[in-house]
């Protein structure tokens, strides 16, 4: 990153993908400062004494109100918009909530941002925004539209996305709930041992981010190419590395799950520029000349293949294992070592 003292702001800063980014960032000299802005006054005091820098400013807020991320957002180079709604439960009984955190909060940012003439946004974004079925889902995929259509209209400030997985051990991932269920000893609820999920650290999700950050033109989207496994795989690797013999409880699919994740569409993929570990998907800019869409259609869309958690790389369960040695909350446990665990 060729940047030096520079400002940066993240939206949601006090979950797993701002704590990530604090530990990469806080004590080198890209940034003289970092802004988090959230609505969670508990969680900024325990950062604050967590890391205990003066770099650090902390600004109470909710996406969902202008009037408090403006503020935020005056004298910022660069933004992280990690806030939102990410429960599929919770989005499914309140659909409303999310569309107001998700898309309507994402404008917000957007709109302070090029008010303030802020360089570069990167907005966060998840798997279930392809072919979303769960009102989770379909609020990121709008929040994607959001970004997109307004990287066409602002001239000096480039907005871009990312999207990936699940991050395993964060917040609300299953890896937790089993190991929590191994420790006390009663069944490991499986919704479907067959169903697949992308795996990825947080590590490497932060890094998709800031590959965005240095590649990104207005409107790209970013997806990192991640391997994948079974639910079942994962549940069977847990308890050989914890030596417990819990049985398994399968207990059917939740309202909204997916057998699996998809992270590009056929329609994306059609599209996509490979570039390694990552596919850069460009924007779509036609613009209302109505033919574009209704006249000139693609020829060979039916050959493409969406990339999802089914056809990506498969990880078997000494696959898993040797991935889930990388992650903090099992070298904890597994290992007793003191490291840095993903925030509650």
């Amino acid at each position: 990153m060729q940047i030096k003292d520079k400002t940066l702001l993240i939206t949601g800063g006090t979950g797993s993908f701002g704590t990530a980014v604090l530990r990469k960032f806080i004590n080198t000299e890209h940034f003289k400062e970092i802004r988090i802005f959230s609505r969670d006054e508990k969680k900024q005091d325990d950062m604050r004494n967590q890391f205990k820098s003066d770099k650090l400013k902390f600004y109470i807020g909710d996406v969902r109100d202008y009037n408090s991320v403006e503020p935020a957002m005056r004298g910022v180079d660069y933004v992280f918009h990690a806030a939102a709604l990410k429960q599929v439960p919770s989005c499914e009984f309140f659909p409303m909530q999310a569309v107001k955190t998700n898309v309507e909060g994402t404008q917000n940012v957007i709109d302070a941002a090029g008010r303030n003439k802020v360089k570069k946004v990167i907005c966060l974004s998840t798997d279930k925004a392809a072919y979303p079925i769960n009102a989770m889902g379909i609020s990121k995929a709008m929040m994607e539209k959001v970004a997109v259509a307004a990287s066409r209209n602002l001239e000096e400030t480039v907005v871009c996305l990312t999207r990936y997985g699940n991050v395993m051990a964060s917040r609300g991932s299953v890896i937790p709930l089993f190991i929590k269920q191994i420790k006390a000893g009663g069944e490991i609820t499986i919704t479907d041992p067959n169903m697949t999920r992308f795996l990825m650290s947080l590590e490497e999700a932060v890094d998709l981010v800031l590959f965005a950050f240095e590649h990104g033109n207005p409107g790209d989207l970013f997806v990192n190419k991640a391997p994948a496994g079974t639910i079942g795989d994962l549940a069977q690797a847990l308890k050989e590395m914890f030596k417990a013999d819990n049985p398994i409880k399968v207990i059917g699919t939740r309202h909204g799950e997916k057998l699996y994740e998809t992270l590009c569409t056929r329609e994306e993929m059609l599209k996509a520029e490979d570039m390694g570990d990552f596919y850069r998907i460009p924007a779509d800019n036609r613009d209302l000349n109505y033919a574009q869409y209704f006249s000139e259609g693609i020829q060979d869309i039916s050959k493409i293949e969406d990339y999802h958690s089914h056809n990506t790389q498969q990880q078997d369960v000494e696959g898993m294992k040797d991935l889930l040695l990388k992650l903090p909350l099992i070298r904890k446990e597994i290992l007793g070592e003191d490291v840095m665990q993903y925030p509650d």
